[in-house]
């Protein structure tokens, strides 16, 4: 028995060696459906956006106030003086997105994914980041800021950051 199960891991080693099963690999902006290089509307504010994904965008001055943007994505883009106050972007995805001089007042951000992207000037006051995950140099600049309490959530900014 010991015979025929060495033989066949050979036989199986010896196939996959000489023929070997090829990769695939597809960037994120491949596989996802997104809102295209050109953005029409500048007013979300209040819509129904769970799911949406924006990819490789300049989005300047848009409002995605008290927008349900749960399960979002912002991947590779620039959100310069956005209004994101009261959004919930809950469980959303933020990579390598620029995120300058906006507002985020009152908006949450429970367990959004949000590495490599970079806060510069943003109003994070009532902000809620319960189980975010962000980059440790960001989340240091947010809680020399963070204060206030989300007053859908009821967390403390500054607790959601597990600021020190």
């Amino acid at each position: 028995m010991k015979y025929w199960q060495l033989l066949a891991s050979f036989v199986l080693a010896t196939v996959l060696f000489l023929f070997p099963l090829s990769a695939q690999a597809a960037s994120s902006s491949s596989i996802t459906r997104s809102v295209g290089d050109e953005v029409e509307v500048k007013d979300y504010s209040g819509q129904d956006l769970v799911g949406s994904e924006f990819t490789n965008v300049i989005l300047e001055n848009t409002n995605f106030s008290n927008a349900d943007f749960r399960g979002g994505v912002f991947n590779g883009s620039l959100l310069e003086g956005v209004n994101m106050h009261g959004v919930d972007f809950s469980n959303g995805i933020a990579y390598l997105t620029q995120f300058k001089g906006g507002d985020f007042t009152d908006a949450i951000f429970t367990n959004a994914m949000m590495l490599r992207s970079v806060f510069d000037d943003v109003d994070i006051t009532g902000a809620d980041f319960t189980n975010a995950i962000l980059d440790g140099t960001q989340i240091k600049k947010l809680c020399t800021q963070a204060s206030g309490v989300n007053s859908h959530t009821g967390v403390a900014t500054r607790e959601s950051l597990e600021c020190r």
